[in-house]
């Protein structure tokens, strides 16, 4: 018989027509004539429940039944007799695929914290909370596939292996063939790349924004969808060594055309995971407010379903970076003191905490910013008749801080590269990216979105550990 999925058979109105599912066992629970299953296969948040006659099926049988052990059960659909579910599985025949010895399964019925189930990362999609991250995943990258397919772009596989670095940062992984014990040394002992299997230093990719943009200058709408690496040695609940970004680049676009592309496809993204994962995010909100329950008002996150609905029901606010340090400097949270890092004047980075106050305090509606100090963005920006400032744009979310970073390219040869040499980034290494301001060269602009941003702020997590299956962080490279 044809396995059906416990999604399908939850759904389904085929009673007493024969069954068969298959999944994990969450709960096991027996009184006198009876035993309940609750039998999950991934396939959905809820459970199918299974009744077992113990007049049928000798309770001897179950005795290796625990959570965790993988069922096969037939029988016949009913309509249930019990609160909580539609239908269940009244069981004529069942099969134990595969054991879970209770006394060494780590994942029994009970609450485990984050912390704990990072360390059982081989295991952890086995809970609600991660099965139901994993099918928000599933969806929201199928979503942005589907966005950007519909509007006639076409996907490109940018090099995860690179010799240059797009961001100019220099937190990079390097890739090498070399024997790091016995390493071949130029005559002022630095290190031969010539002998490498690149003939070159080679790193893994911070972004995938250069390659793309060579592709835009062809096809005029392209987006990449890629893993990329940074080699930032921090700890925090916002950094991750390796994770996914999406970066649309698109020829004969301005800035505006930038932002209103970065508005469209973060509403499309938020409305398909509303529409489609209303299951997983019922389940996802239920759990941040059970976690966040003992806070102070104050320091409660927005309601996952409404910080979502938020976002979609609010034209996002437009403003330049300098009217955001005139509002920042001018706050009471400034002249109080309860910023962290004190705005004082112009040209300042902003931090978290000020684009967080910049939404959720003063606007109250998610926010664009542009027109940023060309000191603190990278050198690929168009920059501005003013001298002091470059066409990018930061989109600034609930919660989250900055989701989106972009700007308008710079298609003019002499300003890339005078910006280059004042950055001190070789021509040599990049000669290919000038020469694309040499042929033809067009307006353009693009961003990046980092997935997991993304899902932080879909999921209501706090940790952006948790919303990809296996972190890489710094000393974390266990699964």
């Amino acid at each position: 018989m044809k396995r059906t999925e416990i999604k399908d058979a939850l759904q389904s109105d085929n009673f007493e027509v024969e069954m068969k599912v298959m999944g994990w066992v969450r709960t096991k629970r027996s009184s006198k004539n009876v035993a309940f299953i609750a039998l999950n296969d991934g396939s959905t948040i809820h459970n199918l429940q299974l009744v077992i006659d113990l007049e049928k099926i000798p309770e001897e049988n179950l005795a290796n039944v625990h959570t965790g052990s993988a069922l096969s059960a037939s029988g016949r659909l009913v309509p249930s007799a019990g609160s909580g579910q539609r239908v269940e599985l009244a069981v004529e025949h069942l099969e134990l695929l595969g054991e879970a010895n209770p006394d060494e399964y780590p994942l029994q019925p009970k609450k485990h914290s984050l912390e704990f189930l990072r360390e059982k990362a081989h295991l952890r999609f086995r809970t609600n909370t991660f099965s139901a991250i994993t099918r928000v995943r599933h969806a929201m990258i199928f979503a942005i596939h589907k966005f950007f397919n519909d509007k006639g772009y076409f996907n490109i596989h940018t090099p995860i292996i690179t010799a240059s670095d797009a961001e100019g940062a220099g937190e990079m992984f390097q890739v090498t063939t070399l024997d790091l014990n016995n390493l071949p040394l130029n005559d002022d002992k630095t290190v031969d790349f010539k002998q490498d299997f690149f003939g070159r230093a080679a790193n893994l990719t911070v972004s995938g924004q250069l390659e793309a943009e060579l592709a835009a200058l062809a096809l005029s709408k392209v987006y990449t969808f890629g893993p990329t690496f940074r080699a930032e040695n921090s700890n925090t609940s916002r950094h991750l060594a390796e994770f996914w970004m999406i970066e649309p680049e698109v020829a004969f676009f301005d800035i505006n055309d930038d932002m209103d592309l970065a508005e469209e496809m973060l509403k499309y993204l938020i409305s398909y995971a509303l529409e489609h994962c209303a299951d997983d995010l019922a389940f996802l909100a239920k759990r941040l407010e059970e976690e966040e329950k003992n806070k102070k008002a104050e320091e409660k996150s927005m309601e996952l379903i409404s910080k979502l609905r938020f976002v979609l029901e609010q034209p996002f606010e437009r403003i330049t970076y300098s009217q955001a340090i005139e509002i920042l400097k001018n706050s009471n949270h400034n002249k109080k003191g309860k910023f962290s890092y004190p705005i004082e004047k112009w040209g300042a980075d902003l931090q978290s905490e000020h684009e967080r106050y910049l939404v959720e305090k003063h606007f109250k509606r998610p926010v664009i910013l542009t027109d940023y100090p060309k000191e603190i963005k990278a050198f690929y920006m168009k920059q501005n008749d003013d001298g002091l400032t470059v066409r990018a744009m930061d989109v600034l979310f609930p919660g989250i801080g900055e989701i989106i970073g972009g700007s308008q390219r710079e298609e003019r040869y002499d300003k890339l590269l005078q910006r280059m040499n004042e950055m001190n980034i070789p021509q040599e290494t990049m000669w290919w990216y000038l020469e694309t301001r040499k042929f033809g060269t067009v307006p353009h602009a693009g961003f990046g979105l980092g997935f997991e941003r993304l899902m932080l702020f879909v999921t209501g997590m706090g940790n952006i550990r948790d919303v990809i299956p296996f972190p890489r962080t710094p000393q974390n490279c266990e699964f």
